[in-house]
């Protein structure tokens, strides 16, 4: 097996254990650094990605790498992620943008257009739990920026909203930690 370049570390080779350092992501344009200790992987038919997730300064943060050719990554790191009402949407909003699958589909959040870009049922296995779980997922790219927000809902659970925005891959440094 041809051995790790560990000085070149790309995201998409990013595992537990790792520490990922994002230049200028942190807070007041610092880096960002954490070290990852959970990963969890998806797949909804042929789209898969992963993302890492860690402490950083007593909030949870997570890179999420599309593991698709263009290999695009995106970081979560808001301490209060926005709720369905933040976004003014309902859950007959969500239900109508999943029946007519229409990428032309949109709406305002934050001065910012949302797009409708994708709403499927999506496979989830997490580095620390033993079993894989689904959800169904309404995925919504930001209007001209690299946003991402991502809609959650599991059985018998509430919906979570995630909010991402897109990073270059190069900002991102990976230690390999000792895990493996």
């Amino acid at each position: 097996a041809p051995v790790e370049d560990l000085a070149n570390l790309t995201p998409s080779q990013a595992r537990p254990g790792d520490v990922i350092s994002i230049a200028g992501a942190g807070d007041d344009m610092t880096d960002l650094d954490f070290n990852s200790d959970r990963c969890t992987w998806f797949q909804a038919g042929q789209h898969n990605w992963f993302e890492l997730s860690g402490p950083y300064k007593e909030r949870r943060v997570a890179m999420r790498v599309d593991a698709s050719g263009d290999q695009a990554v995106s970081i979560s790191t808001e301490a209060r992620q926005p709720t369905l009402e933040d976004l003014g949407l309902s859950e007959e909003d969500l239900a109508q943008m999943d029946e007519r699958q229409n990428t032309g589909d949109d709406f305002d959040f934050d001065g910012k257009v949302w797009m409708y870009r994708s709403s499927r049922e999506v496979q989830s296995t997490r580095s620390d739990q033993p079993q894989s779980a689904g959800f169904y997922c309404w995925e919504y790219r930001e209007q001209n920026g690299t946003g991402l927000i991502a809609i959650r809902k599991e059985q018998a659970e509430p919906f979570a909203v995630t909010r991402y925005r897109g990073i270059p891959a190069a900002d991102v440094t990976i230690y390999r930690g000792a895990k493996g």
